[in-house]
């Protein structure tokens, strides 16, 4: 039976070809690692090449694109009125803001501006979004780290906010409910109720309907009232927790010099010192007419950006409780009156075949829109999601960009989590709050 070469006759021809002891070990130790492709933990498919030194990150190279549905040229291919609902689809946690970047560039090359309530509405809705964003952040991030209770907490209040874009739009998600020209009709008089059911009935019932028995206003008004007491629910589960702490103290510093240099906005930026929103910054809406103050951090890393977008719902609260008295107090239009880009009623449609005729062709062919390009940019849950259209005189786009925050932040992954564990690297991942149908587009 062959013995083969002795074990120490073949460390000794290897140790000779790389140079020695510490340089075989240290090939020994460092390796490359595929983290993903994967959907369920990072809101897209997402691609890390890892090169390891043990657990220690020695470059981190991501890979992106694994999702992209072209959603920048089917806008070029179809009229401007037709795009809306993409833009809901893009980062799908932040709908109407997205909405919002879209439809103010078209009314911008167009020369209109919506109705003052409907601006009032769309600031409400805003910030109603990045609640609504900032909630599922909150929840998948806790559990990406080993909290799940507080996924279970969030979700209690996000279902509440989305009752309220189902009850406006018709859909819980996709609401295209921003037009070029104002929103797609008044907030209703009415909030859907609960009915009797085997998991609520009778007091419990009472108790799910006790804010619906008004209207939407009111609704919101109680939700407002009430919302801070969840926060601090919310808080007591994490903000003092010595495990979350282990997890986000000190992870993913970003100086502020680094974040600037990266393009970052938003909570990420926020997060280390800068105060730039552009609600304050370049106000739009009825921005300039709130009061609301900037969350800001100081160190940087992964625990200060948690507590800014905490401080973040606090503050679109205070918002939405002020948009709630104004929207109360001055009834008006919501859609300017202009029968080139706003739909005749269903009133009209029933006496006038012409008006009719007008509903149709607006739904189908849209309307040209002046050739000229403007970029728009709101102030996104995420960061700046920006819209570059170009037109050429058309009535479909010539050119759509969009600017996507998440991008500009997984861009930075490497600088960032070099020197950190593996288990960081998921901190980070869950700290940027990405979703890739807008970073893929």
């Amino acid at each position: 039976m062959s013995t083969g070469t002795p074990l120490n006759q073949v460390a000794s021809a290897e140790q000779a070809a790389t140079g020695g002891p510490a340089a075989l070990r240290q090939q020994i130790r460092n390796y490359t690692m595929n983290f993903g492709p994967q959907h369920p933990a990072a809101h897209g498919v997402l691609r890390l090449i890892l090169e390891m030194d043990g657990e220690t990150i020695v470059r981190a190279d991501p890979h992106v694109g694994l999702l992209h549905r072209g959603t920048e040229k089917l806008a070029e291919s179809k009229p401007f009125n037709q795009s809306v609902p993409y833009m809901d689809r893009l980062d799908y946690v932040s709908m109407m803001c997205n909405e919002h970047a879209y439809v103010l560039a078209i009314e911008t090359l167009m020369g209109i501006e919506a109705p003052e309530r409907a601006q009032w509405i769309r600031t409400m809705f805003d910030e109603i979004t990045r609640i609504l964003n900032h909630l599922m952040w909150l929840g998948s991030n806790g559990l990406d780290l080993g909290a799940m209770a507080v996924m279970l907490y969030a979700f209690r209040e996000r279902e509440e906010l989305m009752d309220v874009y189902e009850a406006v739009s018709g859909a819980r998600m996709h609401a295209a409910y921003y037009r070029p020209g104002g929103v797609y009709r008044d907030l209703p008089d009415h909030m859907p109720q609960y009915r009797d059911s085997p998991w609520r009935k009778g007091a419990k019932l009472k108790r799910f309907n006790a804010w619906r028995e008004g209207s939407m206003l009111d609704f919101l008004d109680q939700f407002a009232d009430d919302f801070p007491t969840r926060i601090d629910e919310y808080e007591t589960l994490l903000t003092d927790n010595r495990i979350w702490k282990q997890r986000t103290v000190g992870i993913g510093v970003i100086p502020p010099e680094q974040a600037k240099a990266w393009g970052m906005t938003g909570p990420m930026l926020r997060g280390s010192g800068v105060a730039w929103d552009l609600r304050k910054t370049r106000p739009y809406a009825k921005y300039a007419e709130v009061d609301f103050d900037i969350a800001v951090g100081v160190e940087g890393d992964c625990y200060d950006r948690y507590l800014v977008r905490v401080a973040e719902m606090r503050q679109s609260t205070r918002i939405i409780k002020q948009c709630v008295a104004w929207l109360r107090a001055n009834p008006g239009p919501v859609m300017v009156d202009n029968y080139k880009v706003a739909p005749p009623s269903r009133a009209e449609m029933k006496d006038d075949m012409e008006a009719l005729i007008h509903h149709f062709k607006l739904f189908s062919e849209g309307y040209c829109v002046p050739a000229g390009e403007t970029y728009q940019a709101v102030e996104a849950p995420k960061g700046e999601f920006g819209c570059y259209l170009v037109s050429d005189g058309a009535n479909k786009p010539f050119r759509v960009h969009l600017r996507a925050p998440g991008f500009a932040h997984l861009s930075s992954m490497d600088a960032i989590v070099k020197g950190h564990m593996l288990s960081d690297v998921v901190a980070m991942i869950g700290t940027y709050d990405v979703v890739f149908g807008e970073i893929d587009r």
